[in-house]
């Protein structure tokens, strides 16, 4: 079994942040080496049953002379959008907060202190 890359090293940008649903119809363009690298990664990291399954079936199908798909790997990946971003260190998000609630309208009393 091949060395697991990094995340950045992956083929499919932001793979880690892409939901199981939308990694079918990624995968169809990538090599076997391509295919390798995110199972590694995979089995390394999240270990998805789901994911493994798929990564194992497209890469025996390529193996066997399956096609790849003219789409590209690097397409714009919508629902990685609303991904939370962290910096490059894989930790603070970089993303902005909820809004601030607006300041509360007094102070909230105790009924069994005098006032």
């Amino acid at each position: 079994m091949a060395d697991a890359p990094h995340h950045d090293q992956l083929p499919l940008p932001d793979y880690d942040h892409l939901p199981v649903g939308s990694l079918e119809g990624r995968i169809r363009s990538l090599d076997g080496a391509g295919l390798e690298a995110l199972l590694a990664y995979e089995r390394d990291h999240a270990n998805r049953v789901q994911v493994v399954q798929l990564l194992e079936n497209r890469l025996e199908a390529v193996r066997g002379g399956a096609p790849l798909s003219g789409g590209s790997p690097l397409a714009n990946a919508p629902e990685a959008d609303a991904a939370p971003q962290t910096d490059s260190q894989g930790g603070a998000s970089l993303n902005e907060g909820p809004a601030m609630n607006p300041p509360s309208q007094g102070v909230p009393t105790n009924p069994a202190q005098p006032r």
